[in-house]
């Protein structure tokens, strides 16, 4: 009865002790961090009519209505080895989390020994079993801190996995973009090629008829070969960026190609965004989810750090059975245990607790730091995205117009030319700026699309 009244006298010294320390403490910790040093603005730069929206996990690239792309980033997200190495990283954490979480529970651990002893030429045998308790009791909280901070850790990794999710989607999409551009484009150079191989077979029909010189056919032909000769190149970027696309959705060229090889008109382009207010970025981006959490990571370390200057209290125990002759080892009388409560408080030690205290302030610091520039990069980025896409907008209108002008062009010199009323340097210029504006519009549709896709990377996806 004396040894348990002892244990108990120690837990309720303890307890005191607790509750004038935490007191302090947690008198230290209230208050608004204020992390956000200026507020962020209440619209965009950018005034469009944008709807107020809550962010979603939906499956942005879905809205591209392509299933080749759903099924590419599909696979991606399986096979992808920064996504992969993104999951390590969060299933880590998350065990870090349980690991800190076990320093609730006592340790138990079971020992068994034989010594052997010779003095006065006697000898001596001593045989022992039982089990040790080793119990940090959490009466000031330290454990409680520390299952804290390792939690916002394992909210901060999991950020950064979405963060990486986001990443990984859009580039897959980008690349996939840009491939159908160069797809296209072949397909716009094999187009134009037909039709400038009749444009040569008219030339050489109007020498035969000795109604033009052989001057009209070199220049006929001097275009479609130019035409021709613009394949390689465009093929050969095709296949850089086939292998590009292979290594992000992590699988070899070959096993790619055969879900690719047939050209495909590229995606709508015009999509309504609902981005909402700046404020909402704080819910959607996971790189600021991932800064915020890292923050509180940050404050519960300062907690462990002040947690220091408490006493630790502990509970050692042991039962077991210790016997000179191994047969009586479990006997009534070989019965041993022994309760044995510890209170350990540090009062001096050079000020190292003061100086752990400062740099964990410090390092709040820099957390705050970072979730500011995080913050505003986000919206900067937001902002530069909207304005680019508005642009590659304007642009695909503009571009559009011109394709249809320098068609219109081409067929009006090509008449005037059968007519014999117009030199067939007009036709060769009309030619050379109908294909390039194919090109173009080709191009400025794909601009538009890669514009959306960094739009709804900034966004941290696509809110509904």
């Amino acid at each position: 009865m004396r040894k348990f009244f002892h244990v108990s006298a120690i837990i309720v010294l303890a307890g005191l002790f607790s509750g004038l320390f935490q007191t302090q403490a947690q008198t230290s910790q209230t208050g608004d961090p204020r992390y956000l040093r200026q507020p962020l603005p209440e619209h965009w730069s950018f005034n469009q009519d944008i709807t107020q929206t809550l962010p979603s996990d939906d499956d942005w690239w879905r809205s591209f209505g392509d299933e080749i792309l759903d099924s590419l980033i599909s696979v991606g997200i399986n096979n992808n080895f920064n996504i992969l190495e993104a999951s390590h990283r969060r299933e880590m954490a998350r065990l870090v989390v349980r690991q800190s979480q076990a320093s609730y529970y006592p340790s138990v651990g079971v020992t068994a020994g034989y010594a052997r002893s010779y003095a006065m030429k006697n000898g001596m045998n001593n045989f022992s079993f039982g089990a040790d308790v080793n119990w940090e009791l959490d009466l000031f909280g330290k454990i409680s801190r520390q299952v804290k901070s390792r939690k916002a850790g394992y909210e901060a990794s999991r950020a950064e996995y979405v963060a990486t999710m986001v990443s990984m989607t859009a580039e897959i999409a980008t690349y996939y973009i840009n491939y159908r551009v160069l797809q296209n484009q072949i397909e716009v150079a094999n187009e134009h090629i037909q039709y400038q191989d009749k444009v040569v077979k008219i030339t050489e029909a109007r020498h035969e008829a000795g109604l033009v010189s052989k001057l009209d056919v070199a220049q006929s032909k001097t275009v479609y070969y130019s035409t021709e000769a613009s394949l390689p190149k465009l093929k050969s970027q095709a296949s850089e960026m086939l292998n590009a696309l292979s290594v992000l959705i992590g699988v070899y060229p070959y096993e790619l190609e055969p879900l690719l090889k047939s050209s495909s008109a590229l995606p709508p382009y015009q999509h309504l965004i609902p981005a909402g207010v700046p404020a909402n970025l704080l819910r959607r981006r996971p790189d600021i989810a991932a800064a915020e959490a890292q923050l509180a990571q940050y404050a519960a370390e300062v907690g462990v750090a002040k947690k220091d200057f408490l006493p630790t209290v502990a509970l050692n125990g042991s039962i077991g059975w210790n016997s000179g002759k191994i047969n009586k080892l479990v006997k009534s009388d070989s019965f041993t245990y022994s309760i044995a409560p510890k209170l350990s408080w540090t009062l001096f030690d050079g000020f190292a607790r003061h100086h752990a205290v400062a740099s964990a302030k410090e390092q709040l610091l820099i957390g705050i730091d970072a979730y500011n520039l995080t913050v505003m990069t986000a919206y900067t980025e937001v902002e530069n995205a909207m304005e680019a896409y508005n642009a590659a907008l304007e642009s695909m209108t503009l571009n559009s117009e011109v394709f249809s002008q320098s068609r219109e062009a081409f067929d009006l010199s090509m008449e005037q030319y059968k007519q014999g009323l117009s030199a067939f340097t007009n036709v060769v210029n009309a030619q050379i700026d109908w294909l390039n504006c194919a090109n173009t519009l080709v191009a400025a549709h794909g601009d538009a699309l890669i514009a959306l896709i960094d739009l709804y990377k900034a966004l941290g996806g696509a809110p509904q």
